[in-house]
């Protein structure tokens, strides 16, 4: 069990638990003899396990489990590690839809892969760097659950956590295609924003850690629904954050392109109230500016004016700190032992007041 009165040096704990589960899991996955060819895939997969990342996903199921009283920590940090896999195939997909060439201040992994393409020949349907990293991503997928299934000897335990993360993912890929369509159906409403948000990030990135490291702990059903009440609003907060920073954040402090998602014309709630809020002048500029794949600089300037000037940032702003202040109010009502109470609640405020 980790203990200390320094609630920072535990959560660091944590981190490094999760980080040695996943390093020590990347280490015995090396490529057959007989497939050579492999060998930058297996390598570029251990590089970027060993990248620095929020690890958000995988602190909420060990704080999860702890929440339910958890008492051995052997399993759970293998748990939280394969769902760190799974995010980690979720970003080379992502990376791939969305085109986005950079990810934590380095090449994405279809650029990196894109670079060990056998000379002078092409492959018959995606770029090499591009089908590469599908095929990467599926592997992570693969790794993920067949780590996930180390986390507890208890069969029901262990088959309660694969029912939640099936869900899961099943869940994150549903939001992530009903994105894709939003983006190419254009403007939309702050609902169906939302929609995408919820199913996206606020179950994926909160809710489901939370409930598998629950379900490893033996957790009550009442549990599972008080981690709802909390990691909903926690997690909808989260991606609204995200969004304002895919805008008007710094690229050398995100380590992302703050010009992908307005290149990309992703209907995110910010979007959909500067919309909903523009004179007919504003509007014709955003619908100009925003899905333009040639989006320059210049032009990304003026439409964050434009996103400033119909106040639709302040909003934003408004829809997290509701969502702070419920999730709060139910963390507060959860009866959580103090512990978990206090790391949930740094955990909310770390997922929204930050630059990256």
């Amino acid at each position: 069990m980790l203990t200390t009165n320094d609630p920072t040096a535990v959560m660091a704990a944590v981190r490094d638990e999760i980080e040695a589960a996943l390093a020590d899991f990347l280490a015995t996955r090396n490529p057959p003899a007989e497939l050579r060819d492999t060998a930058p895939l297996h390598a570029a997969l251990r590089d970027f396990g060993h990248s620095p990342g929020k690890r958000l996903r995988g602190l909420l199921c060990y704080w999860g489990w702890r929440g339910a009283d958890g008492q051995d920590p052997s399993g759970v940090f293998r748990a939280a590690a394969a769902l760190e896999l799974f995010h980690t195939a979720a970003i080379f997909h992502d990376d791939l839809i969305d085109g986005s060439d950079t990810r934590r201040g380095e090449p994405s992994l279809h650029q990196r892969l894109a670079r060990h393409a056998p000379e002078d020949r092409q492959s018959g349907g995606l770029p090499f760097g591009a089908a590469a990293a599908v095929l990467a991503g599926d592997l992570c997928l693969v790794w993920a659950g067949e780590l996930l299934q180390t986390a507890t000897a208890d069969p029901a335990r262990r088959a309660a956590a694969t029912r939640i993360y099936h869900e899961m993912a099943a869940e994150v890929v549903l939001g992530q295609y009903q994105d894709v369509v939003e983006e190419i159906r254009g403007p939309s409403t702050l609902e169906r924003a939302m929609a995408v948000t919820h199913y996206k990030a606020a179950r994926y990135t909160f809710e489901r850690p939370l409930q598998i490291g629950g379900a490893l702990a033996g957790a009550p059903e009442s549990l599972h629904t008080a981690y709802s009440r909390f990691a909903v609003p926690a997690g909808e907060a989260f991606q609204l954050r995200d969004d304002m920073l895919g805008v008007f954040g710094d690229p050398a402090v995100t380590g992302k392109s703050n010009l992908d998602d307005l290149r990309d014309g992703k209907a995110t709630p910010l979007m959909a109230l500067a919309l909903e809020a523009a004179t007919d002048t504003q509007r014709e500029r955003i619908e100009r500016l925003h899905g333009d794949r040639l989006l320059t600089e210049d032009d990304a300037d003026e439409l964050r004016t434009v996103l400033v000037e119909t106040g639709a940032p302040e909003r934003v702003e408004d829809l997290v700190s509701q969502r702070v202040a419920a999730a709060g109010d139910a963390l507060d009502r959860a009866g959580l032992n103090a512990e978990a109470t206090a790391a949930l609640r740094a955990l909310l405020g770390a997922a929204v007041n930050r630059a990256r």
